[in-house]
């Protein structure tokens, strides 16, 4: 199982409104076929300045690959980029000991990134440092 989360906050200026719907796109994005659970609502980590989070476990590589292009999640995040101040990525975690996971992971998303790569563009300045 790889456990993926992000962590986020929302611009000042969105609205209730906009956030409640920030919120659905997530959880449809986290409902695909490739998702095996998954939970959408406040962050109760550490006071980092990030609200929200997002989580998803998924089952294995195949599972995962599915998920990055899935059409309801490539379709999702042009939806709540806009609403988006700051994204923090992970931690993710997995009870998969294959010593190459990570590295196999990060090949999913650079591969995600060399076919979308407004979808980077778009996503890439909203990550924490």
């Amino acid at each position: 199982m790889i456990v993926h989360m992000l962590r986020f906050t929302f611009k000042e200026t969105a609205t209730e409104e906009e956030r409640e719907h920030v919120l659905a796109v997530l959880r449809r994005t986290a409902s695909v076929e490739s998702v095996a659970f998954s939970t959408v609502g406040q962050n109760l980590g550490e006071p980092d300045g990030f609200t929200h989070a997002y989580c998803v476990g998924i089952n294995d590589l195949p599972a995962l690959r599915r998920y990055m292009h899935d059409p309801v999640h490539l379709a999702g995040d042009p939806q709540i980029i806009p609403y988006l101040a700051r994204v923090a990525i992970g931690p993710d975690l997995s009870d998969d000991m294959t010593p190459t996971l990570a590295r196999d992971i990060l090949a999913l998303h650079e591969e995600k990134v060399a076919l979308h790569p407004e979808w980077a563009a778009e996503f890439g300045p909203l990550l924490a440092a």
